[in-house]
């Protein structure tokens, strides 16, 4: 059993969920830095859109009480450029020395023109038991 984490603002069109609670882990959905309205940020600067993309996973992970330092897990599909290895400084700036696994894949295109990268991540948030 799953519960779906809703956030604010989450397009009703989109046929997936923002992300999903399964026992003691989230599952966050591929998140690129795109705004409410649809539209890239940061165009070509792919550091600037690791930023937006975390800041935009902490909020996902903020509506289910959940902090960026409970990721254990990100996969990043990325647009091949030049700065790429420059986003190393977002992450260490984010998870300081306990970092969680990652694995970066380069693709030829997103789903999202103008999008450089892509991040999904898991994070482990064990669920509290309720006391009587």
């Amino acid at each position: 059993m799953h519960e779906v984490i809703s956030v604010p603002n989450w397009n009703p069109r989109l046929t997936y969920s923002p992300a999903v609670r399964a026992g003691d882990f989230i599952y966050v959905s591929g998140t690129v830095a795109s705004n409410e309205n649809g539209e890239v940020v940061h165009p070509g600067d792919i550091v600037g859109q690791t930023r937006y993309v975390y800041g935009k996973i902490a909020r996902i992970l903020g509506s289910a009480g959940v902090e960026l330092s409970s990721i254990v897990d990100t996969l990043e599909f990325y647009i091949p450029d030049p700065n790429y290895r420059d986003t190393a400084a977002v992450r260490r700036e984010l998870f300081g020395e306990k970092f969680p696994t990652a694995t970066g894949i380069p693709v030829q295109s997103l789903i999202r023109e103008g999008a450089l990268i892509e991040i999904k991540v898991v994070a482990y948030a064990p669920q509290r038991s309720v006391q009587s």
